[in-house]
């Protein structure tokens, strides 16, 4: 036998095994310049591809989640973080009967606005940007998708679906201020857009313990003292007691991520089903939010939250390369401020038509960290006296 299965064959698909409060790709809401849809893939699809396609995506590899890239390669980047929140996006939106497609695009696209540094980055950013507003990755995503990348000849951007484009604009972390036409912020947006914000915590708070043992920085004698984190390594401990230290954390990682995700799925589900939920307009509409952890598994992953932040995110180690990227972010972009001539390609272009201090902003959000830190390094050599 033999299939050939259109876009249309997709859409039936979608109607036949997707919750009825799912987002159906066939009822969405368009993208900002109208386009023939592609013959075989829905509309979800094709934003994935697009996302995956694009430039800023390929950056993450070297743009920093917790350690800087130099660091070494075995700690997560960017990319792989937003690939592991991609994976448990998927997970929890086949088990919920949402859009997988969706719940991936969105969770693809969400970290594409992110500063080189991480963010170390971002703060320098939105201090030299005060006057501006600001700097806000979420922001900064929203205007990479609609306007930085350039790669169709027809329009700017990427052109994304609406509900792609409202899962960055209404990120858990966004400050961005609402467009009060395009996204009300009084409407909820999609469950897979919500699932993604649940997804991207889960992933760095368990990742983050992984990568922190992996440095040497957090002590397990230590985190083991977290209740969560004991508890899991007890349940591993179970299956494979002899373990060596290396595998057991690996172990006592997927625990954690599984015992999170597993809560999300089962308090979601009671939430759809208490509050009456039948339809996307249900949940646009309503007044709580319904994908959630449960406030027991909120209280006991807390003491894990608070142990990496003060362990981990604020150790001498971290703070002295937290404190070398603002400083390279504000030599950067005071030294283009000074010869905005210098500017490169599509940037220097712009030269005149927008406020010099956006163009800068744009280029050096964009940057990877080891970009950041060459371009830095020269300036450094040509600054020096010849000898």
């Amino acid at each position: 036998m033999y299939y050939l299965i259109p876009q249309d064959r997709i859409e039936q698909y979608e109607q036949k095994i997707l919750a009825p409060y799912a987002a159906f790709s066939s009822k969405s809401r368009g993208r900002n310049y109208p386009q023939k849809e592609h013959s075989l893939r829905s509309v979800y699809q094709r934003d994935r591809d697009r996302v995956i396609h694009s430039a800023a995506f390929r950056r993450m590899e070297y743009k920093t989640q917790v350690f800087v890239n130099h660091e070494g390669d075995h700690y997560r980047t960017r990319l792989t973080h937003t690939i592991e929140v991609a994976q448990i996006s998927r997970t929890v939106a086949r088990a919920l009967g949402l859009n997988e497609d969706l719940a991936e695009a969105i969770a693809l696209v969400h970290d594409l606005g992110h500063t080189p540094f991480g963010h170390s980055g971002e703060e320098a950013l939105s201090n030299l940007m005060a006057d501006f507003g600001g700097f806000n990755h979420n922001r900064q995503s929203l205007r990479v998708v609609d306007f930085l990348e350039r790669r169709y000849p027809d329009y700017p951007g990427l052109n994304l679906t609406y509900e792609v484009r409202e899962g960055i604009v209404k990120h858990e972390t966004s400050s961005y201020p609402f467009k009060q036409d395009e996204f009300p912020p009084e409407e909820q947006p999609t469950l897979e857009a919500s699932l993604v914000d649940i997804a991207d915590s889960i992933a760095y708070n368990s990742h983050d313990v992984d990568d922190g043992l992996s440095s040497g920085i957090l002590k397990w004698e230590e985190i083991n003292k977290i209740s969560i984190w004991c508890e899991a390594y007890e349940i591993s401990k179970q299956i494979h007691p002899e373990l060596n230290e290396k595998l057991s954390r690996h172990s006592v990682v997927r625990c954690l991520v599984d015992q999170q995700v597993r809560n999300l799925i089962e308090n979601t589900y009671q939430n759809l089903v208490q509050n009456n939920i039948s339809s996307l307009d249900d949940v646009r509409h309503s007044k709580i939010k319904l994908i959630a952890l449960s406030s027991a598994m909120i209280q006991r992953i807390e003491p894990l939250k608070r142990h990496l932040n003060e362990q981990l995110y604020r150790h001498e180690r971290m703070m002295e390369m937290s404190k070398r990227a603002q400083i390279i972010i504000e030599k950067l972009f005071n030294h283009y401020k000074k010869n905005p001539e210098s500017l490169h390609g599509k940037f220097k272009l712009r030269l005149g038509q927008e406020p010099v201090e956006l163009i800068i902003c744009d280029f050096i959000a964009g940057m990877t960290d080891r970009y950041a830190i060459r371009l830095f390094e020269n300036q450094h050599e040509q600054k020096k006296p010849r000898q």
